[in-house]
């Protein structure tokens, strides 16, 4: 990571460096976050239908489910509070000179990033209230399993199939529960041997981020929203540290450390879905949670789990709100709560979903139309950096909430490390 970035500044005091590092440096990244993507649906499938199958009650899935999102629920609200309490006390919009937001909005007003945002935003907007469970549920199996972004409907599919699997009896579902069973074991194995290339990986992909970045004098003048974001998100850190030491009775070091892979390649990649894979391999055979709990809470709350990015809706609405002289009575902030949450359940896990939900939140609380690209403009230029450490947050917080779910079930256990090459005197 180190080498990423002091490699990335230095590309970026040459003319050619910014080209040779997009050309030559940045597609071993892009290879590396397409492996992980690419065994993403296969671990879920696999190893929710495993979970499940495994279940000799079926009333405990539903305990677990339960369980699973109320305590995401409670998380993302903590998380949002967080966030405007810190946005209220340090008022980091106040004081921001208007030649930087004239600055920042030429800018950035423009930028395809923003107009794309704008536009997904719009469309969200327009569905019904109903329309996150109508769009939960596939019409075509196949489909959803060939496309990432459609996480929450692989779910749907595999609950159905494994809960189906356990109606028609151990003896029918024992051929292709021992087929998935497999396939968990691959994948898995697949996940080791993906996790080889990273060092090179994490590498390119920061060095990558820093020539990419915008102009650093604009980049200073939001130091200090950047930093309050940050504050919000290291407090949440510190949160999940203290609820898994107070509720598991887990060492909140140890867990930082044995998290520590899956937190380095959300903060490289910006992509909870792209984590995903790592992190269930943390969490099952580092940290002891059991299958049955890991399997549903992990790919579910790669969705629908995003403390992070809440946090960060939280002090960005307010910062633009400050920033532009817009006033926010108590009333709205709570819309901001409200709103949040709600935005946060349909976001995709994958890098800059925040600023999707960040214009559906400002546009609950009132927010001039005309101005929500000024808005949006103001912030784009430490968007990235920031998506990094919210994803950080995001994937930590996932964990944090398997452990109490598998601790409430009595399904924390001994952690049981696999390794690579653990059979490959077998075979070589």
């Amino acid at each position: 990571m180190i080498l990423g970035i002091l490699f990335g500044f230095g590309m970026t005091n040459v003319d050619w460096g910014k080209d040779f590092v997009l050309d030559w440096i940045n597609p071993l990244g892009t290879i590396f976050v397409k492996l992980l993507k690419l065994i993403a649906i296969p671990l879920i499938l696999a190893s929710l239908i495993k979970g499940i199958s495994d279940l000799k009650d079926i009333s405990k899935f539903r305990n677990i489910g339960l369980r699973t999102i109320a305590i995401y629920i409670g998380t993302t609200v903590v998380a949002i509070s967080i966030g405007l309490i810190l946005v209220n006390l340090l008022k980091p919009g106040i004081g921001i000179s208007e030649d930087t937001i004239t600055q920042l909005t030429e800018t950035y007003s423009n930028d395809s990033g923003v107009t794309s945002k704008l536009e997904e935003a719009s469309k969200q907007k327009d569905s019904g209230p109903l329309q996150f469970l109508e769009d939960m549920v596939p019409d075509n199996a196949f489909k959803a399993l060939g496309d990432n972004s459609l996480m929450l409907q692989v779910i749907f599919f595999t609950i159905f199939m494994g809960i189906s699997m356990l109606l028609i009896g151990e003896e029918k579902a024992r051929p292709l529960k021992n087929f998935f069973d497999a396939m968990n074991d691959v994948v898995l194995k697949m996940v080791d041997l993906i996790m080889l290339t990273a060092p090179v990986a994490v590498f390119a992909l920061l060095a990558n981020v820093v020539v990419s970045s915008g102009d650093s004098n604009l980049l200073f003048a939001l130091l200090k929203y950047a930093g309050v974001v940050t504050l919000g998100l290291v407090l949440m850190i510190v949160f999940y540290s203290v609820v898994v030491a107070t509720f598991t009775r887990y060492n909140p070091w140890t867990f930082l450390k044995e998290m520590s892979p899956a937190q380095l390649l959300a903060f490289s990649t910006s992509s909870s879905a792209a984590t995903l894979p790592v992190t269930m391999e943390r969490v099952e055979e580092h940290i002891g949670v059991d299958k049955e709990v890991s399997s549903f809470v992990l790919p579910v709350g790669a969705t629908i789990n995003m403390d992070g990015t809440s946090l960060y809706q939280g002090v960005a609405a307010v910062f633009i709100a400050q920033a532009l002289s817009f006033d926010l009575p108590f009333s709205a902030q709570l819309t901001i709560v409200l709103t949040a949450l709600l935005a946060s359940i349909g976001s995709a896990a994958v890098p800059g979903a925040g600023m999707v939900m960040l214009v559906i939140v400002l546009e609950a609380i009132g927010f001039p139309e005309d101005k929500l690209a000024i808005g949006l403009a103001l912030i784009f230029a430490v968007d990235r950096p920031l998506d990094m450490l919210r994803t950080v947050v995001n994937v930590t917080g996932d964990a944090c909430v398997a452990m109490m779910v598998a601790k409430s079930v009595g399904k924390l256990g001994k952690p049981k490390v696999q390794n690579w090459d653990d059979h490959y005197d077998e075979v070589k």
